[in-house]
This record gives C-alpha cells, sequence and structure tokens, in this order.
C-alpha cells in the first residue's frame, strides 16, 4: 500500500487566510481547511498597513492543528498570497516596518509622475505588465519621491510570500510567479529590470535572486519545528502568487495552451489565457492588459478586473 503524502498549503488572500491539508494516497487527493483567520488592511495615522506579524502567527498556529491532527506528519509546505506587495530587510535579515497594503494613498499620481521619466511604452516594453498604481513599482518609486529613509538602509527586497518563506526556512529569495506581478520584472528576458529601476531612482541591489516554482527552499527552521510541533519539514517554493497556483489547477495539458480562458475571483477577478511566451506589442499596451508568470514557466496574459472587495467592505 502506497504511503498517504501529506501537503500543507497556505493561501493567503487579501480578506483572509487559511491552512489547507492535502492528503494523496496516490490516486486520490483530498482536501481538508484545518485553519482559517481574517486579514485586511491597518490603519496607523494615514497610511494602511499588512499586519505581518500576526500573519505569520496564524500561519504557525495551523501549522501547530496540523501536527496535532494529520497522522504520519507533513511531506511539505507551501506558500502562496496576493501580488505586488513587498517587505524590506535591512542589512541584519530584519523587517523595516510593516510592509504597506497596495491601497495605501501614497502612490497617488505615481504613474504619471514615473512616465514623465520613463515614457509609459518604454515601460510596458520592458515588463509587460498592466499599469495599476498599486504596483511594486510605484509603490518603491513613491518611496524614492518621498526621500524614504527605509529604501536608503534597505538590503533586500521579498515579496509577501518570500517574506513568509524567509521567516519560516531563513532562506531569501523570490519566486518567479509573485515576482512577475511587481512590474520590476523583464518577462522577455527572464530578469529584474534593472535598467528600467535604475531610470527611475530604484536601487537594484535590493532584489533578490529568482527562483522557479518548485523549489525547494529547506526545511522549517529548528526553533520553529519545535514550537508547532511540526518537525523539520521541507518548504516547496509553489506558485507563490495565488492566481498562478489558482491557474496551475485548471484541469488541461499543454497541447491546450492558448485555447481555453480562466476566471480566478476573490478579491480580485483575474480573466486571462495561458501562453508559452508575452505578447508585449501596441495593441496589449492599449487594452491594458498584463503578462504574469505561471506555473511552468508559462505566461499569464490576463486582465484584473473588479471582484469581491466591495462585497466583502460590506
Amino acid at each position: 500500500m502506497t504511503k498517504t503524502a501529506n501537503f500543507m498549503a497556505f493561501d493567503l488572500g487579501a480578506s483572509s487566510g487559511r491552512a489547507v491539508v492535502g492528503r494523496f494516497d496516490g490516486e486520490r487527493l483530498s482536501l481538508e481547511e484545518i485553519h482559517r483567520f481574517p486579514n485586511g488592511p491597518t490603519q496607523l495615522l494615514d497610511s494602511l498597513y499588512w499586519d505581518a506579524l500576526r500573519l505569520f502567527s496564524e500561519m504557525k498556529a495551523g501549522l501547530v492543528k496540523a501536527a496535532a491532527q494529520v497522522d504520519g506528519g507533513l511531506t511539505a509546505m507551501g506558500i502562496d498570497t496576493w501580488g505586488v506587495d513587498f517587505g524590506l530587510l535591512d542589512r541584519q535579515g530584519n523587517l523595516i516596518g510593516n510592509p504597506y497594503h497596495y491601497r495605501d494613498r501614497r502612490t497617488d499620481g505615481m504613474i504619471d509622475r514615473a512616465c514623465q521619466i520613463v515614457p509609459r511604452e518604454e515601460i510596458f516594453a520592458q515588463t509587460g505588465i498592466q499599469f495599476m498604481q498599486l504596483n511594486t513599482l510605484f509603490q518603491l518609486f513613491a518611496m524614492v519621491q518621498a526621500q524614504s529613509p527605509a529604501l536608503d538602509i534597505a538590503h533586500t527586497l521579498l515579496m509577501m510570500p518570500d517574506l513568509l518563506n524567509y521567516w519560516f526556512t531563513g532562506q531569501k529569495a523570490g519566486e518567479y510567479t509573485i515576482a512577475s506581478t511587481s512590474q520590476c520584472y523583464n518577462m522577455q528576458a527572464g530578469r529584474w529590470a534593472a535598467p528600467l529601476l535604475e531610470k527611475l531612482g530604484i536601487p537594484t541591489h535590493i532584489f533578490p535572486e529568482v527562483i522557479p516554482p518548485g523549489t525547494e527552499l529547506g526545511a522549517l527552521l529548528p526553533a520553529i519545528a519545535e514550537e508547532t510541533g511540526a518537525g523539520p519539514v521541507p518548504v516547496i517554493a509553489p506558485g507563490c502568487h495565488d492566481t498562478a497556483s489558482a491557474v496551475a489547477a485548471v484541469p488541461v495539458t499543454d497541447a491546450d495552451a492558448g485555447r481555453y480562458a480562466y476566471l480566478s475571483s476573490g478579491t480580485w477577478s483575474l480573466l486571462g489565457v495561458e501562453l508559452k511566451t508575452p505578447v508585449i506589442n501596441k495593441k496589449s499596451l492599449a487594452y491594458n492588459v498584463t503578462n504574469e508568470g505561471g506555473v511552468q514557466n508559462t505566461i499569464r496574459l490576463l486582465k484584473n478586473l473588479g471582484g469581491l472587495w466591495i462585497v466583502q467592505e460590506c
């Protein structure tokens, strides 16, 4: 009889997070949600932030439950989150303040100001990403414009799932699908868009090595393994952008690429297709569509649409 493999998936969206155990016996995969917790912005004075430390604590609580409930222990765990937001670490690896929430108003007007320095056509040619003021690029540009001391002392930028992976494993890396949401990554060249970043005054040394989905980052740090009772669980970087992981579950094959569309609906609704190469031309710029990274090195050509956020705010 095949031994059952038990996988822990942490799925953090903009309004809630959950811990799901997937059990695979060699033929059948079953899913069980064992922990759920709210997520949302925390307002401090005039700014909006994510309470990243509370999210980390909730995830550890999920591991405690898994350690108590899962026979045979966990085979591996992975994390995905929403896109664009990030934390900055100093040279000692410490978090420099809570990560800003993408709806914070400091990015108001930043697209127009950035495009006065680098034309919109050039930004799109280098990144292939839809213009939204909440994108990482414009969050960082807002910090440049404000002469942020946090940016002056930053040593490493980690997108939200990369930050959580770092806290669990001690390993700093940027997973491909989440990096692609930033508008700081060149989707055609397969590397950070350093020429663009330099023109906007954004330091390029803070961007980490980019790794593909499926990379094993290492085991849980010993202190966390002991605290949660989960043991030295291997931590795998999946498609760390939640939409990338959702699209990976669409039941199609490589031969179907470009012949189907998907709609992933949550706080945002993402409508698109999965392709082999990015679509970066005048028409895709005019339609303001985006070329994000997918699992197995695909491109998710999509449009960000209004989702359930308004309903969630009621």
